[in-house]
């Protein structure tokens, strides 16, 4: 039920209270705004405090069968990232436990390959991972990738050296060195939750805004919170829960920042600022959501349908540079877009303030005009004698 009213109360102050009194009498909205939150916070933070992806099982087919191709297996299972789980006699052995899940990357060591290598000749080890798996497979065949390269080196000194001679041993002619930035321990604990931490949090605020304003139309109550000041209501009953999610956001970049990461790269200030920013833009688009739609129930729906899926949007885990023409245009569209291009350039990459100011300006805007137009639906519906009756009343 909406909160009760007091005689004469609108403005932004009476519509802060009333809200938070609200919320005070109403156990599950409350903890949907507190409880709620921080537990998937504190739950997201625990899952991902391994950081980097250990003992990934792998399969080795050895058909050299030489104490070369053991050295290679005894250096593949040291490697912390993948650990030898099956040593099948044949590649249709490996293929299955591939297709069983039983393994995510298969090493295939040729008969000869060690020979063809003393003789001067091209060897090839093979790696094949599970891509349906992407970031298990990719970060097996990284290890794998290692650890051969480093029995490459060894081989090359210790073996094909004494038998060729030093002085015939030449380097590549052209060499690629590559060298990580921003990440370089390739946590997917600094990947992940940067991400999925406003991701849950935008995806709550709206559904709680929604949910607010929404039964103001489902208890006809609209005209009443409204009153003679309706703009100062309406930032009244959202500024508790842009100031609130502010600070868990706030609290989520300090953890990542200082606990689990290296601090800052960048502008502290400007990350403190798309906060309140980045969660006042979700709020306006759930405004206008329930302004479009006057109804609770389509409100949370489309909610669950745009902030919900966001994240696959952003452009952070798969790429929209080269869709389709829609999903371009949908990433712009996305608060948490904007956002996460601000958080990256200056939590990790120390981007100049010009560089930030634009996706944090682009937050603004959409608090403009997503909001602007929720609340000028509202307060035309407002107006009419079918905001003060519940829904579903007796016309």
């Amino acid at each position: 039920m909406a909160p009760a009213l007091s005689p004469g109360g609108n403005g932004f102050a009476a519509a802060w209270q009333r809200e938070l009194r609200g919320l005070g009498g109403n156990r599950a909205d409350l903890a949907l705004v507190t409880v709620l939150p921080l537990l998937m916070l504190v739950l997201m933070a625990w899952m991902f405090t391994p950081s980097v992806m250990r003992d990934v099982p792998i399969a080795v087919v050895d058909l050299d069968h030489s104490s070369d191709s053991r050295q290679l297996l005894r250096m593949l299972d040291a490697s912390p990232g993948v650990r030898i789980a099956r040593q099948p006699a044949d590649m249709d052995t490996a293929r299955s436990q591939l297709r069983s899940l039983e393994v995510f990357a298969v090493v295939l060591v040729p008969r000869d390959v060690t020979r063809q290598a003393l003789r001067g000749r091209q060897g090839t080890v093979f790696a094949y991972y599970n891509a349906t798996y992407m970031t298990t497979g990719q970060s097996a065949a990284r290890d794998i990738a290692d650890a051969v390269s480093a029995w490459n080196a060894r081989m090359l000194r210790e073996r094909i050296g004494l038998q060729v001679g030093p002085a015939k041993l030449r380097a590549a002619p052209i060499a690629v060195q590559s060298d990580i930035l921003y990440n370089p321990a390739r946590s997917y604990e600094l990947f992940l939750l940067p991400l999925i931490f406003p991701a849950v949090l935008s995806l709550v605020l709206a559904l709680a805004v929604a949910g607010s304003v929404g039964r103001e139309i489902r208890d006809g109550t609209l005209p009443a919170w409204l009153g003679d000041t309706p703009w100062a209501s309406i930032a009244g009953k959202l500024a508790p829960y842009v100031l609130l999610f502010a600070l868990y956001g706030t609290l989520g970049v300090g953890y990542l920042a200082w606990l689990r990461g290296d601090g800052i790269a960048g502008s502290l200030l400007l990350l403190l600022a798309a906060q309140p920013a980045f969660y006042l833009a979700t709020a306006a688009y759930a405004l206008f959501f329930v302004g479009l739609a006057r109804d609770m129930g389509t409100a949370l729906s489309v909610v669950g349908l745009t902030i919900g899926t966001a994240l696959a949007f952003s452009s952070a885990t798969f790429p929209v540079l080269d869709g389709p023409l829609f999903t371009r245009i949908w990433h712009q569209l996305l608060p948490l877009s904007a956002y996460i291009k601000v958080q990256t350039e200056q939590q990790f990459v120390g981007a100049p303030l010009s560089v930030s100011l634009w996706p944090l300006a682009t937050l603004l805007l959409m608090s403009v005009v997503a909001g602007g137009i929720g609340s000028l639906r509202l307060i035309a519906f407002g107006r009419t004698p079918e905001a003060a009756r519940p829904a579903g009343a007796d016309a």
